[in-house]
């Protein structure tokens, strides 16, 4: 009954990935996600091979491995999401400066403006 939700939960996660990324996403994600998928649905029909694997890798049990490699993958995404997030905050502020350059007005006018006759 497990594997069901398992597989349910497996299938459903990657293809809400699939239609939210859209046309976008790069192949190379995409074929992870793939990837990923398919050694899920593996892991939980074949949980004997995660076993068989884990043991020729040199670890002691499947659940041990895909622990190991679950915190690898999360710390993967956590440092693409701070690439993305740094890279977003870069162009952020690029587009702050330009935009406030653009919309500045020119000196003699701002002079002109505050001070009025004054200046003269």
């Amino acid at each position: 009954m497990i594997q069901l939700f398992l597989l349910i939960g497996i299938v459903g996660i990657a293809a809400w990935l699939f239609v939210n990324r859209g046309a976008k996403q790069l192949a190379v994600r995409r074929l992870l996600l793939v990837a990923f998928t398919v050694f899920a649905v593996l892991a939980v029909l074949f949980p004997t091979l995660v076993t068989g694997v884990a043991h020729v890798v040199g670890v002691g049990r499947g659940a041990d491995l895909l622990l190991y490699l679950t915190v690898v993958v999360l710390l993967g995404s956590l440092a693409l999401q701070e690439a993305r997030t740094k890279s977003a905050e870069v162009r952020t502020t690029y587009l702050a400066r330009r935009i406030a350059i653009d919309e500045s007005e020119p000196p003699v006018q701002y002079r002109e403006r505050v001070l009025g006759d004054r200046s003269r």
